[in-house]
């Protein structure tokens, strides 16, 4: 050892750590994800997501609210519409639950970002992010035939007041398609905020619930990426960088720190980590069985996630971490 050299000199008081810590979570890193259903005055808790709830338009509303006193700068949006089918149409509908919620929330708190999740699975019958061949139980959805479905949504989205459009379907070329979209309806200056690389993984399961869109029969693993590849994150983040994307987004982010690592050296873009439902619902339970400090490991995860390179980070912790960050 050295003699000079004690690393634990600048570890010896809590204000000289604080003076030399490298990563900083701060509120204005949080995006705090919301579900949106019919109805007025409903609020569900999700079965697997203790604390997260479906709600109705106006209890949107009143969250977005504590939201943006909290300091969050943004919120997402999903939706669950009241009907299904095969074309999706909740998704795309100028009356569709997410555009009724944004032009709310825009309305009642219009300096809070509003992202729309731009996908389908949530509107359609069967549960997959697209059009299917018919007959076709394998679940691969028709790629083009998609993408018009895709820029209908993200047009619609922005029309009634979404400042960011997050497609999430993992389409090839959907980037081009929904910024092709936008800006011939006049959206030009409008983000895409791409979910870049998500894999298909087991962590989403609770959002099933929340979300209700598991597939009706076979899986996603056609269209997502398989969890072992990293290389392949890189290709698909330059395809949608030159695509046109202006944020890109990696899903989930708890076992995929290498890949949010990897997606910041190399790119300038901004880097979204999406903290997700399996990840948030493992650390509830073991907290509400004592296991866990809750907060503690909240906050050292999502400092992790930072450390890893996220310019932002997608959590359903994100009102917890916004009033234990202010405490």
């Amino acid at each position: 050892m050295f003699p000079n050299q004690r690393p634990r000199r600048l570890r010896s008081h809590p204000q000289l750590r604080r003076m030399v810590r490298e990563t900083i979570l701060m509120t204005s890193d949080l995006i705090y994800p919301l579900f949106a259903v019919p109805g007025e005055g409903f609020a569900k808790e999700v079965r697997s997501m203790p604390g997260v709830f479906q709600l109705s338009v106006d209890k949107i509303v009143e969250e977005a609210k504590e939201v943006y006193d909290l300091g969050i700068p943004g919120i997402i949006l999903f939706g669950i519409p009241e009907d299904k089918d095969t074309d999706a149409t909740g998704a795309w509908h100028d009356c569709g639950i997410v555009q009724k919620a944004a032009t709310a929330v825009k309305q009642a708190v219009p300096d809070l970002i509003v992202i729309a999740d731009t996908c389908l699975c949530e509107y359609t019958s069967h549960g997959h992010c697209g059009y299917l061949e018919v007959g076709d139980l394998s679940g691969r959805v028709l790629n083009d035939p998609t993408l018009e479905l895709l820029k209908k949504t993200a047009v619609s989205q922005a029309q009634a007041g979404a400042d960011i459009i997050a497609p999430s379907g993992m389409m090839d070329g959907f980037v081009q398609a929904i910024r092709a979209g936008l800006d011939a309806a006049g959206f030009e200056d409008t983000p895409i905020m791409s979910y870049a690389a998500k894999y298909a993984s087991a962590y989403y399961g609770p959002f099933r619930d929340a979300a209700d869109s598991a597939p009706q029969f076979g899986d996603r693993r056609t269209y997502q990426m398989d969890p072992g590849n990293a290389r392949e994150a890189i290709k698909e983040i330059e395809l949608d960088i030159a695509e046109g994307a202006d944020m890109l987004m990696v899903k989930p982010a708890l076992a995929y720190m290498d890949i949010i690592w990897r997606v910041k050296e190399a790119t300038n873009l901004p880097v979204a980590a999406y903290n997700v439902s399996g990840e948030y619902s493992m650390v509830k339970a073991a907290a509400l069985n004592d296991w866990i400090d809750e907060q503690r490991v909240v906050m050292e995860t999502l400092t992790g996630f930072k450390r890893a390179g996220a310019d932002m980070i997608l959590t359903y912790h994100a009102k917890d971490a916004a009033r234990w960050l202010g405490a």
